[in-house]
C-alpha cells in the first residue's frame, strides 16, 4: 500500500464515521463474499478485480478503531484499510470476531445499530447486497442490522465538481447528437434513401467516439410506432424498422466523457416524420411533457424552501398527472433513476411503482426525469431530461433547451 492509497482510505474512513455520528449510528459493517457487494469495494476504495475467495468483513465504529475481519488464506486483502486485524479459519471464530466487535459498538447498553447493504423487504434492490442468512447471523449475535440506504447515496451518488462538469459537457454533446440524428433522418428521406432505426443508432454511437464519449455497448435506443411503445425496445444489425413518411420515432441516448469518474448524461426525444402529427400523438405528448415538468416544479419548489423531500414522493407528482388524464395503466415503469458513474446510479430513483424509494432527495446529486406513455400496438412517448440538486437551494435541467413540443422532421 503506498502512503496516498492510505491516506485516501484512512479520509474516506474518517468520512464514514461523521456520517454514522450524524445518522445516530453505532457503526457500518461492510461485507463481501466474491464480489457479492460491489458497494463495498467502491465505498471503501477497494480494488473490484481483486482475487477473492473467502468472507470478509469490515466493520467501521461511528468511534474508535475499525476493525478488518479475514480468513487466514487471504490475510492481506484488507490491508489498505486503517484498523486492526483479526484473523479466522473455522466459522466459530468467525462468530466471536464479529460478537466481539459488535458489542463493542453498544450505545447506552442496547443493541448496536449497525448499517448494513440491505433493504427491508427489498424495497430498494440496488441496496439489497447483503444475504438474508447474513443479517440474521448478524441479529443473532445482538445487532440490530439497518439498510445504509441513505448512506450509500451520500458516498455513491453525491457528485465532485469535476463530475458536475463532466456531466455538462456530455448532456450538451448528447443533446446536440439527438438533433444531429433528426437531422439525419430527415437528409436521408428528403434525398430519397432509405434510412432504418439501426443505421440511426450507429450514427450517433459514432459520435460519441468522435466527442471522446462511451456508452459502453449499451446502444442508445431508437424506435417507431409501435416498437416505441415498448420501453427498453433496442434495434440491432438483424432486427430494425425502416423509418419513413408519416413513422413516430422516439430517441433515448445516454453516455459519458472517456475520463476517470465521469458520470452519464441520459436524455430522451420524439419526434413525428413530416409536418402534421396526429391529434393522438400531440395529446399523449403533451401529457407526457406537463408530467416531466410538474415533477421538475416540485423539486424546484422543495429545495427553494428547503423542504426535504423523497424519491417516491416525486414519482407520485408525475404519476399523478398521467393518471387524472387517464393513460395511468400505460405507465408502466419509474418516472426516473439516479445518474453516476453507472447510467441507473445508486442514489435516490423517482419511484413509487415498482419500488417505494423512500431516500432523500440531497445535494449534489442527479437524476433523471423520465414519464411515458406507452400505447400497445401504436406508438409510445417518453420525454426524459437530467435534474441536478445543487448547493444553496438551486436546481438545474441540464442538456438545454429540453422538449416542449414534438420535432417535425421532414416537414411537408
Amino acid at each position: 500500500m503506498t502512503t496516498t492509497e492510505g491516506g485516501a482510505n484512512a479520509a474516506r474512513v474518517a468520512e464514514i464515521q461523521a456520517a454514522l455520528r450524524e445518522a445516530g449510528l453505532d457503526g457500518w459493517l461492510f461485507y463481501d463474499f466474491r464480489q457479492s457487494d460491489p458497494l463495498a469495494y467502491r465505498i471503501l476504495k477497494l480494488d473490484p478485480n481483486q482475487f477473492s475467495t473467502r468472507r470478509w468483513f469490515y466493520f467501521v465504529p461511528a468511534e474508535g478503531e475499525p476493525t478488518r475481519i479475514n480468513h487466514a488464506i487471504e490475510q492481506g486483502k484488507l490491508d489498505r484499510l486503517p484498523g486492526r486485524k483479526l484473523i479466522y479459519s473455522g466459522w466459530t471464530v468467525l462468530h466471536d470476531h464479529l460478537r466481539d466487535v459488535l458489542s463493542s459498538a453498544k450505545s447506552n447498553g442496547g443493541s448496536a445499530k449497525i448499517a448494513m447493504q440491505y433493504s427491508p423487504e427489498n424495497s430498494i434492490p440496488y441496496i439489497s447486497r447483503v444475504d438474508a442468512g447474513t443479517i440474521e447471523l448478524v441479529r443473532s449475535l445482538g445487532a440490530e442490522p439497518v439498510s445504509s440506504a441513505d448512506l450509500v447515496q451520500l458516498f455513491e451518488a453525491v457528485w465532485t465538481e469535476e463530475q458536475y462538469r463532466s456531466h455538462v459537457t456530455a448532456a450538451d454533446n448528447i443533446h446536440n447528437i439527438i438533433q444531429e440524428a433528426f437531422a439525419e433522418v430527415g437528409r436521408k428521406l428528403g434525398a430519397g434513401e432509405p434510412v432504418t432505426e439501426y443505421e440511426i443508432q450507429q450514427f450517433m454511437v459514432r459520435r460519441f467516439e468522435e466527442l471522446d464519449m462511451t456508452c459502453n455497448d449499451d446502444h442508445p435506443i431508437v424506435s417507431v410506432n409501435a416498437n416505441a411503445a415498448s420501453p427498453h425496445y433496442q434495434p440491432s444489425a438483424s432486427k430494425f424498422s425502416p423509418i419513413k413518411r408519416g413513422d413516430f420515432l422516439l430517441l433515448d441516448v445516454w453516455a459519458k466523457l472517456k475520463a476517470p469518474g465521469a458520470v452519464y448524461a441520459d436524455q430522451t426525444w420524439t419526434g413525428f416524420v413530416g409536418s402534421e402529427p396526429s391529434e393522438e400523438h400531440l395529446k399523449v405528448f403533451t401529457i407526457v411533457r406537463d408530467a416531466r415538468d410538474a415533477a421538475i416544479e416540485f423539486v424546484r419548489e422543495a429545495v427553494r424552501e428547503g423542504r426535504e423531500i423523497k424519491g417516491a414522493e416525486v414519482d407520485d407528482v408525475s404519476r399523478g398527472v398521467i393518471e387524472r388524464a387517464g393513460y395511468g395503466e400505460y405507465f408502466t415503469h419509474r418516472t426516473g433513476h439516479s445518474i453516476g458513474e453507472e447510467v441507473h446510479g445508486n442514489g435516490a430513483h423517482i419511484d413509487n411503482l415498482e419500488t417505494k424509494d423512500s431516500r432523500k432527495i440531497i445535494p449534489r446529486t442527479c437524476f433523471s426525469i423520465e414519464p411515458g406513455i406507452y400505447l400497445p400496438g401504436n406508438f409510445g412517448v417518453r420525454s426524459e431530461i437530467d435534474l441536478y440538486v445543487g448547493d444553496g437551494g438551486q436546481i438545474e435541467v441540464t442538456g438545454q433547451p429540453i422538449q416542449t413540443e414534438l420535432v417535425r422532421i421532414l416537414k411537408d
